[in-house]
């Protein structure tokens, strides 16, 4: 579903992205479009972009296209997905150790949902580190 999406193709425009968005959080998915776990992201985002329009915008860019943020933002994994609001990076806890960024996919639409609401809230009060709904360390799983 990524042909779906809009694709954001220089460093020019992804600044622009996130410049321009004043009211709504900024969803940018990085990593590519052949990618497996980047296909299983996108529909994702897909499925839920109509239903956060008020308050999110979502945007793919291609990391071979577009290196110039890989170095910045340690885009070394094959699929990752940032926050930011008001050309401030949003970081989110999700207990895993890295705040930056989620650089798995998720298959829930409830659980995108909640995290990109999260974000919003957090970030409209102020705040430069939310704390996910959910918690994803890898302790409560065995």
């Amino acid at each position: 579903m990524s042909y779906m999406l809009s694709h954001l193709h220089n460093g020019w425009q992804v600044d622009q992205a996130i410049l321009g968005e004043e009211d709504r959080v900024v969803v940018i998915r990085f990593g590519h479009d052949w990618d497996p776990t980047c296909m299983k992201m996108d529909e994702t985002l897909y499925r839920i972009c109509d239903k956060v329009k008020n308050y999110a915008v979502v945007y793919l860019v291609d990391i071979t296209e577009v290196p110039d943020f890989n170095k910045m933002y340690e885009l070394y994994d094959p699929c990752t997905m940032m926050y930011f609001f008001r050309n401030k990076h949003i970081m989110i806890d999700l207990g895993t150790g890295n705040n930056n960024k989620i650089n798995w996919p998720i298959d829930d639409e409830q659980e995108v949902i909640d995290i990109v609401e999260t974000v919003y809230r957090g970030a409209r009060k102020g705040r430069g580190l939310v704390v996910s709904p959910k918690d994803y360390s890898t302790k409560y799983r065995y």
